[in-house]
């Protein structure tokens, strides 16, 4: 897969890093000389340019890319990216960076973006999750799908505790996706018996009734 990231700060250079060591074609662009450390991601293509301008897009064939990743600490310039990469040249699939969440409003499809990632929220959710047994945590949005990861961690006395899950009527347009018990992810089948303190992953549809999941893992599928 050849991958362009706009940004070569810490956080597109771990991105680097990390597509690097699953052997992808990684390009780096930054405007800035003292992001240009080479010595961190040897193995990238760098360029010093600023990526909101077309030729700098051009030379770097982004007609040819798979991704385009908007990494910079810049709001504005991200979304400009993730458009010209879109509309311009084509890409399939464009990752935006929301650096202030007030602007994840903007991070859509009519800013050719198709993944937006806002690490403060990321960074909320993973607290969240790490810090609360019962309550339904939201992971993750994916912005062009508007489906949702959820997750929950069932208290010891839940009254899903022993029940299988196919034995679960689950709401309309929710899936659950993984079970995690003692750090070993399970894939769910109907005769999955659930257990207290199971991690439980759901991804949910733009039409998921959220409520009505969070009454049946709290009260059990009589209250629902």
């Amino acid at each position: 897969m050849r991958v362009v990231i706009a940004g070569a700060g810490s956080v597109g250079r771990s991105i680097a890093r990390e597509l690097l060591g699953h052997d992808h074609d990684v390009t780096l662009i930054d405007r800035q000389p003292s992001a240009m450390r080479v010595a961190q991601v040897a193995d990238a293509d760098w360029l010093l340019a600023d990526a909101c301008e077309l030729p700098t897009l051009r030379e770097v064939r982004a007609d040819e890319c798979d991704v385009v990743v908007a990494a910079t600490g810049d709001d504005k310039a991200n979304l400009v990216i993730a458009l010209l990469a879109k509309t311009e040249f084509g890409v399939p699939r464009t990752v935006a960076r929301v650096n202030n969440p007030k602007n994840e409003w903007m991070f859509d499809e009519a800013w050719g973006v198709d993944v937006a990632v806002s690490t403060p929220r990321i960074m909320t959710a993973m607290v969240e999750e790490a810090v609360t047994v019962g309550d339904l945590v939201r992971i993750f949005t994916f912005h062009q799908s508007r489906a949702d990861i959820l997750e929950i961690t069932l208290p010891g006395d839940s009254p899903l505790a022993g029940l299988r899950v196919g034995q679960i009527d689950w709401p309309a347009d929710t899936v659950l996706a993984c079970i995690v018990r003692d750090a070993r992810p399970i894939a769910p089948s109907p005769d999955d018996t659930l257990e207290g303190l199971d991690e439980l992953l759901f991804v949910t549809g733009r039409d998921a009734d959220e409520k009505a999941l969070e009454v049946l893992l709290t009260h059990g599928p009589a209250a629902s």
